[in-house]
């Protein structure tokens, strides 16, 4: 418990303070920040299986401890951005409740306190006006843009976890040697450090504004579709080949995840949406594999591993690019629709003569001017 909370409290920190800090290269910010994950992903197989025959669990767990603890010093490393006047809230004074001002701004100046059952009231309205606040409910309700996102990677989460859990599993269930099992995520982190870097770059180009959600749904979409190479056959040479796509598909995941929804949510209550993201995405992300596994039990076949996964990797790729699709296009519709109202003679269609008829047109008039 612990260590997911302290986990939790670092992640969203870092991701939103990340947001803050870069404009022009958030693309490209992001996906270097996220590529210590894919740092973690080589090293830490290798490392902990070191350091487990070296020195035992106890010992080891102390190492990982004394690792996780550098994300104090970047913590401290931090700093508050200072932000425009006119976009900075007006903060309660310290020892202020949070729902005082609204039962003040009901009072007129010189009146009693009101009744303990309006207060009561009063209290309740405060506190969810907090929650909706905080937890980004009004941005889910009005927001579709947002709604389709968290929708689709919530469903996404569901598979994409899947391989990373069971693929050493099945590896060594066909044959494998430990140890090379072992190998094959620490492929998949190896590559992602170079890739990840050169996704953000390539996404953050131009010609992409505005269009990274169909990047990250075609990620999606190779992810899923990449499982099925492990269907076919569970040779090691052939697991390498599939760890490599697989490696370049989670690139753009891993690079695009937060980016794309920086660009559906304002930054201002970006903090709030990625909480709720992140609560709902967790919560997919919790149940896919115990569900996977219990199927696995059952049938004694890892081949459902990697047809869940695919299942809802695909489904939510097509979900999240079919529904921004129609989201774009009756947005568009909806601004045509407004344009000629706001100036219909602009856009009035006038019938033009397709030659040119001199017969009926005058002669140009002369004007002499002349000085005196």
């Amino acid at each position: 418990l612990p260590l997911g909370l302290g986990s939790c409290f670092s992640f969203q920190a870092g991701v939103t303070v990340l947001g803050y800090y870069f404009v022009r290269w958030r693309t490209l910010a992001n996906a270097v920040a996220s590529t210590g994950v894919s740092l973690g992903f080589t090293l830490w197989p290798l490392l902990s299986q070191y350091l487990l025959d070296e020195m035992g669990w106890r010992n080891t767990f102390l190492i990982f401890g004394g690792i996780l603890l550098n994300c104090c010093v970047c913590g401290a490393i931090m700093r508050p951005v200072q932000l425009a006047s006119g976009s900075l809230l007006q903060s309660p004074k310290p020892g202020e409740e949070p729902g005082r001002r609204a039962e003040e701004a009901q009072l007129p100046n010189g009146a009693s306190s009101p009744h303990p059952e309006l207060q009561q009231e009063t209290r309740r309205t405060a506190c969810f006006q907090m929650l909706q606040k905080y937890l980004a409910f009004d941005i889910f309700c009005q927001n579709k843009g947002y709604q389709i996102y968290t929708i689709g990677v919530t469903w996404m989460m569901m598979g994409f976890a899947l391989p990373h859990v069971y693929l050493v599993p099945y590896a060594i269930q066909n044959g494998v040697e430990e140890r090379r099992a072992a190998l094959l995520i620490s492929v998949i982190g190896f590559i992602n450090i170079f890739i990840r870097p050169l996704t953000g770059l390539l996404s953050g180009h131009t010609v992409f504004t505005g269009r990274r959600i169909y990047l990250f749904s075609l990620a999606v979409l190779l992810c899923g579709l990449s499982n099925f190479i492990c269907v076919i056959s569970a040779e090691f040479s052939v697991l390498i080949i599939y760890c490599v796509i697989l490696s370049i598909a989670m690139s753009g995941i891993g690079a695009l995840i937060f980016q794309v929804l920086m660009d559906v949510v304002e930054m201002d209550r970006f903090s709030s949406a990625l909480g709720l993201f992140t609560i709902l995405e967790s919560i997919t992300l919790l149940i896919g594999p115990p569900l996977t596994g219990l199927l696995v039990d059952i049938t004694s076949d890892f081949h459902y591993v990697f047809y869940n996964s695919s299942f809802f990797l695909i489904s939510a790729a097509l979900f999240m690019g079919l529904s921004f699709c129609a989201l774009e296009k009756k947005n568009k519709l909806k601004e045509a629709s407004k344009v000629p109202l706001d100036n219909p003679s602009r856009y009035q269609y006038n019938e033009m003569p397709t030659e040119p008829q001199f017969e009926s047109q005058s002669p140009p008039a002369v004007v002499y001017i002349t000085s005196i």
